[in-house]
């Protein structure tokens, strides 16, 4: 796809992360007023381990380290100094012989590398959650990495509380356990000393309190992608942390860990992390955390774009996609706020609340047509892998999922199998709001501005009676021969339609 000339010379900017686990590196560009991602790469450093019970690093973790670095160096030449941010964190604060680490890093790298303080990186942290993810303002984040974790409370992109404890899945994997040994015990012994730490600071954040957790580390990734792989909405509970832990607990070692939607990579630390996140979970009596698409790299990255707070972020992307994509946006104006009409009068006897649910609706009627750009035939399948691939920051993986099935199926045939993919509704909740699109569409198939009519909706559990003025029907008859269709359509997913005048 050709890009605009201003597109093409839009400056790079780069974060690394030298994290106690791994380190990171982000290199992204501005691209229609959002952040394209054109490089991303991450080392298994595992820095953490190096520290011995003196907290001197070993020479060994330093040399892995700096010759990860020496990799990042060559993809740093071409990028402005000004638009480079590169921070350490847990591990190299705790290490007694950081400055001789930091000083070779820095010579490799050409950078200025920034030790950020435990309270720095839970701020960061926390501006990574709010510049990505599209939730309630008043949050609770919570981060487990590999020698700390961090936990915010804030509102918007105001932080009201931030601390960073000394307890993270690698430190505890060597202390709790051992030569990769996994007991009940072991885990009775994680939970509790995580417990004890975080014990001391639980009330202060109860006082200040939240609307939702997010978690955005590693360890809350790995449980994810199990939900993931069962087909279920990546919403973490406490009863599903215990869940794993049974599963564990069927393997003597950690390296002999088999969970099914359990990657290779992320299995040496889970055991350690899961600890601390049941400890976090019943500290704070947490009901339910949700998966962040951003963290420390983020917040680094988006404090350093103009004007980044200015915009709503899922709206931020929708702009982006529908710039990038050529999408007719007037064409999509239209069919939403017929859309907004057509729920208005369902909502009530439907049951359908506005919720995010309802937001993803309308996200739909803004970005079902991203695949014209490509070919008309077979577009909606075209649209759904561009929603399916693409960056979304301001959408979870479950909002991804409605989205992509609205699209997908928004005319002709539907598959029923497209339906029960998606795990962010239920599935009659799922045809109710398809069935509001495929409809508003089909009103709106002209693609003018003309004033569209007044059409009056009823409807039952598993009907709708759609009622459009006579002289309009006479003058579009193809319209009324394609709702014609829809009634075949909707009549597969147990919905009556009918049209009267």
């Amino acid at each position: 796809m050709a890009f605009t000339k201003e597109e093409s010379l839009s400056p790079l900017y780069a974060v690394i992360d030298l994290g106690s686990n791994s380190f990171h590196m982000l290199i992204t560009r501005q691209l229609a007023d959002s952040v394209q991602v054109v490089g991303k790469v991450k080392r298994k450093v595992r820095l953490a381990s190096g520290l011995d019970n003196n907290n001197i690093l070993s020479e060994s973790a330093m040399a892995r380290g700096l010759e990860c670095l020496s990799f990042f160096a060559e993809r740093l030449q071409d990028i402005p100094a000004k638009n480079i941010r590169i921070v350490a964190t847990a591990t190299l604060r705790l290490a007694v012989n950081r400055d001789l680490f930091i000083a070779q890093a820095e010579q490799i790298l050409a950078n200025k590398i920034n030790l950020l303080s435990g309270i720095e990186e839970a701020k960061n942290i926390y501006l990574g959650v709010a510049h990505t993810s599209c939730s309630a303002d008043k949050r609770l984040i919570l981060d487990i990495g590999g020698a700390s974790t961090e936990i915010i409370a804030g509102h918007s992109f105001e932080v009201k509380k931030a601390l960073s404890l000394d307890i993270g899945c690698v430190t505890f994997n060597q202390r709790f356990f051992p030569n990769g040994t996994i007991s009940k015990n072991n885990f009775i012994q994680a939970i509790s000393a995580a417990e004890q730490v975080i014990k001391p600071i639980r009330d202060e954040y109860l006082n200040i309190g939240w609307q939702c957790v997010l978690g955005s580390s590693g360890t809350m990734q790995a449980l994810a992608e199990i939900l993931i792989y069962q087909h279920k909405p990546t919403t973490l509970s406490l009863n599903f942390l215990y869940q794993i832990q049974q599963e564990l607990l069927n393997f003597e070692n950690i390296n002999a860990i088999n969970i099914v939607g359990l990657s290779s990579e992320r299995s040496p630390v889970i055991a350690s992390g899961l600890a601390i996140l049941i400890a976090l979970f019943k500290q704070f009596s947490i009901e339910k955390l949700e998966l962040s698409s951003g963290a420390l790299r983020e917040g680094l990255l988006y404090e350093m774009l103009p004007n980044s707070r200015d915009t709503n972020i899922r709206q931020r992307t929708i702009t982006a996609l529908s710039q990038r994509f050529h999408i007719d946006q007037a064409h999509a104006n239209n069919i939403k706020h017929q859309v907004e009409k057509l729920f208005l009068q369902v909502s009530s006897n439907w049951q359908l609340p506005r919720d995010n649910a309802y937001k993803i609706l309308l996200a739909s009627c803004d970005l079902h047509e991203a695949g014209l750009l490509l070919a008309y035939k077979n577009h909606q399948c075209h649209s759904a892998y561009i929603l399916n691939h693409a960056d979304l920051p301001g959408f979870s993986f479950t909002d991804r999922q409605l989205l992509v099935m609205l699209v997908k199926l928004y005319k002709g045939e539907i598959e029923h199998k497209v339906l029960v993919e998606q795990s962010a509704v239920n599935i009659p909740q799922a045809k109710k709001l398809l069935t509001l699109l495929r409809l508003a569409i089909v009103l709106c198939r002209r693609r003018t501005n003309d004033p569209l009519p007044d059409c009056v909706v009823n409807v039952t559990e598993k009907a709708i009676q759609l009622t459009v003025p006579n002289t309009w029907l006479s003058q579009h008859p193809l319209i009324a021969d394609e709702l014609q269709q829809e009634a075949h359509h909707l009549s597969c997913v147990d919905i009556a339609l009918t049209i009267s005048c």
